[in-house]
């Protein structure tokens, strides 16, 4: 049976895609830098940072669903100045050209890369990295596929809790698509075995929301008085930050049904 390698496979995504792999009847090796519990997967222990275990994991590896990235502000949940700054490259691009020279030497079939819709006009450091390491991506040899997907509900989610003690929230009227990481999982994976190579639909969430409108959804959801302060961003700023609305396929799965999921069952009240 054809191994495919997921890198990333014990985050939000990546958990969702090994889900997806496994229920369809996929052999699964994950890549991670200490093995896990979980039993229906192989498990290769490495580290794209550093290329420790790389060569092994790949050892009679069909496709690689690179889903692997390291970004600060989703491990804390918020931005802080540096952000705007620099952002780690060790992962998204010296990882990534490492893994891609791996792939050509063990002759992967098939190389899917997870990426950022928006990157072309954004300027924060991440941003940069990432578009970076699929630039990388799309000058390699390999037979490679890039999706593109919106921010996650999840990460929203975090950022949003981590402001919940302001009594005000000053949230721009931009619109954009947010998603799940099901959806998104979904359609890598269909991606991965469909044939089909080269820049694939990006994939946002199924509703055009404001960021405004988004945070008022979540404060409803969680039982919070707070006030929200809309403010105007330029189309070229909110592009820079990546508020973007995609250009693809939609998801299923709106913000407002995610949030009741989240917290039906124990609303905080604050």
């Amino acid at each position: 049976m054809a191994l495919t390698l997921v890198t990333g496979g014990t985050g939000h995504l990546g958990r969702d895609i090994v889900d997806r792999l496994v229920g369809d009847g996929h052999h699964v090796r994950l890549l991670a830098r200490s093995r896990g519990t979980r039993a229906d997967v192989e498990w290769a222990v490495g580290d794209l940072a550093t290329g420790a275990g790389l060569q092994e994991a790949l050892h009679d590896v069909d496709t690689v669903i690179n889903a692997a990235t390291y970004s600060p502000i989703a491990r804390r949940g918020g931005v802080r100045p540096v952000d705007f700054l620099r952002s780690p490259s060790a992962v998204d691009v010296e990882g990534t050209e490492r893994l891609l020279s791996l792939c050509e030497q063990e002759s992967v079939r098939h190389f899917l890369h997870v990426s950022i819709v928006g990157l072309d006009d954004a300027t924060l450091p991440y941003a940069r990295v990432k578009l970076a390491g699929e630039r990388l991506v799309r000058a390699s040899a390999l037979s490679w596929s890039v999706v593109r997907a919106m921010p996650f509900y999840y990460l929203l989610d975090k950022i949003l809790a981590g402001l919940a003690w302001l009594p005000l929230w000053p949230m721009p009227t931009t619109s954009f698509n947010p998603v799940d990481t099901s959806d998104v999982a979904d359609h890598i994976v269909a991606c991965a075995f469909d044939g089909i190579f080269g820049e694939r639909a990006e994939i946002g969430g199924p509703q055009d929301i404001s960021i405004a409108a988004l945070a008022g959804q979540y404060r409803d959801a969680r039982g919070l008085h707070r006030k929200i302060l809309p403010i105007a961003m330029s189309e070229a700023k909110a592009r820079g930050m990546g508020f973007v609305v995609s250009r693809g396929v939609r998801g299923r799965l709106a913000w407002a049904d995610w949030l009741q999921r989240r917290y039906s069952v124990t609303r905080q009240v604050a």
